[in-house]
């Protein structure tokens, strides 16, 4: 697995496991950080994990509003806590981080969506990432 994969398919966790504990994306960063360096078995947090996760947490209520705005008929609160925070790290790469190529942020989300969501899901991220890759300079210019 690509390090830019496995990085962000640990900040998709940090992400959901922020969202199911209630608890702040930097708090359950800090406590996988802290984690890693006390336990060998541990992997290390990579610095392009944590570059996605403080980017998220920079941009948090931005990144919730378009989500709320763009997704047709799912509220935050009903759309399925993967789905969301699949979302919520593909929308900060794809409007904040330019040294991916769009195409691969959404190809990863969608990735992500398969393994870890319903059968419907890979399609419903691929269209709001799509549409918030189309209006990417207006997203960004608006924040």
């Amino acid at each position: 697995m690509a390090a830019r994969n496995k990085a962000r398919k640990r900040a998709f966790q940090i992400l959901f496991e922020a969202d199911q504990r209630g608890e702040s994306v930097q708090t359950v960063l800090a406590d996988w950080v802290r984690h890693s360096r006390s336990d060998d078995r541990q992997p290390p947090v990579a610095e392009y994990t944590m570059q996605l996760v403080e980017g998220y947490a920079q941009y948090e209520a931005r990144i919730d509003d378009l989500i709320s705005t763009y997704s047709v008929d799912w509220t935050l609160d009903r759309m399925p806590v993967v789905d969301r925070n699949i979302l919520r790290l593909g929308t900060y790469e794809l409007v904040w981080e330019d040294e991916t190529p769009d195409a691969v942020v959404i190809d990863e989300a969608v990735n992500l969506a398969k393994e870890f969501s319903t059968d419907d899901s890979p399609a419903f991220v691929n269209g709001l990432l799509a549409r918030f890759k189309d209006l990417k300079p207006s997203l960004r210019r608006d924040a």
